[in-house]
């Protein structure tokens, strides 16, 4: 049997029909509208804010605040110095785009800083954003270079 336009109607129970409300007592859903008797809720254009509680003070007042978020903290990917012993060779340059490339570190945040956690032997030029002390030492004391950029 072929399907033709004028046959197409939506599965039953697809579509329900609209509650016409305010329309008489016969309806169902008259004079009040289902809003019930007087009060904030049964008003037109009803809606109270997010929090209110019927003018007690709401629970976000009440609750003391805590705590201090510093918006300028630098946030640092932190790499250490033995990472950096075993993927790079002698006389290597390191950079934030060369440990990306690499896939040392996944992003970069508000730059990269180097730590002093393990050993270095290799002479490395090393430019990134911060260094620890200890890591500075370590990198001076095996020949390196270090440059803050």
């Amino acid at each position: 049997m072929p399907l033709k336009l004028e046959d197409l109607r939506p599965t039953d129970g697809s579509k329900k029909k609209r509650v016409r409300v305010g329309r008489g007592p016969g309806s169902g859903k008259g004079k009040t509208a289902g809003k019930g008797h007087k009060g904030q809720k049964s008003r037109s254009g009803a809606k109270s804010k997010p929090g209110f509680e019927g003018g007690q003070t709401p629970l976000y007042v009440r609750i003391p605040k805590k705590g201090f978020k510093n918006i300028n903290k630098k946030v640092y990917t932190v790499l250490n110095l033995d990472v950096l012993e075993e993927r790079f060779n002698n006389e290597d340059e390191v950079t934030v785009s060369g440990l990306l490339e690499r896939g040392i570190i996944k992003k970069t945040l508000d730059g990269v800083k180097i730590l002093g956690e393990g050993t270095i032997s290799k002479k490395l030029t090393v430019k990134v954003n911060a260094f620890s002390k200890s890591a500075k030492e370590k990198i001076e004391a095996a020949g390196g270079q270090i440059e803050v950029i």
